[in-house]
C-alpha cells in the first residue's frame, strides 16, 4: 500500500555578478550582485520546485522548464512554482509543508523573510505557516564565502488527497 505522504529535496545554486538584480523566495533582495540565469535565478524557489516535484514522482524542474527553452528566458520563479503546485496537484497531492535553507554570506537577509514566507504561500495557494526559511553564511568559506554564488535547499511534505486505492 502507497504511503500517503511523501518527502522531496532540491538544491540550486546560482553564480553571483555585479549589476544584476538578486531575487530569493520570490522577494528581491537589496545587493550589488545578482544572480546570473536563464530565469530570474531566484536559486530558492528552483530548489522547492526540483522538492515538490521529486516528492510527487515528476522528475526535475530542468524536465519541465529547461534553461534552452525561450519560452523561460528572463520568466519570473514564482510562475514556475505556481505551474509545479499545478503538476502536483494533478497528481493528489497537496503540500504538508516545506522548508528552504539559503546559504549567502551577503547580505542578511533575516528581516526578509516574512514577506518570503507570504510570497511563497501566495504563489502556492497554502497558509504562510506552512513555509519555513532559515538563513545561513558558510562563514566566508567556499564560493558561498567568497560570494561567487548563492544557494538553496529545500525539502517539502506531500500529503495525499485523493482515497489511496
Amino acid at each position: 500500500m502507497a504511503s500517503p505522504f511523501r518527502i522531496g529535496n532540491g538544491y540550486d545554486v546560482h553564480r553571483l555578478a555585479d549589476g544584476l538584480e538578486l531575487w530569493l523566495c520570490g522577494v528581491k533582495v537589496p545587493h550589488s550582485k545578482g544572480a546570473v540565469a536563464h530565469s530570474d535565478g531566484d536559486a530558492a524557489i528552483h530548489a522547492l520546485c526540483d522538492a515538490l516535484l521529486g516528492a510527487a514522482g515528476l522528475r526535475d524542474i530542468g524536465c519541465h522548464f529547461p534553461d534552452t527553452s525561450a519560452e523561460y528566458k528572463g520568466i519570473d520563479s514564482k510562475i514556475l512554482l505556481k505551474r509545479t503546485m499545478s503538476m502536483v496537484r494533478e497528481k493528489g497531492y497537496e503540500l504538508g509543508n516545506a522548508d528552504i535553507v539559503l546559504c549567502l554570506q551577503r547580505p542578511k537577509v533575516k528581516d526578509l523573510i516574512p514577506a518570503m514566507q507570504q510570497c511563497l504561500a501566495r504563489a502556492m495557494q497554502t497558509d504562510a505557516d506552512n513555509i519555513g526559511i532559515k538563513a545561513t553564511t558558510t562563514e566566508t568559506l567556499g564560493f558561498v564565502g567568497r560570494e561567487e554564488g548563492v544557494a538553496a535547499y529545500a525539502v517539502s511534505l506531500l500529503v495525499k488527497t485523493e482515497p489511496r486505492r
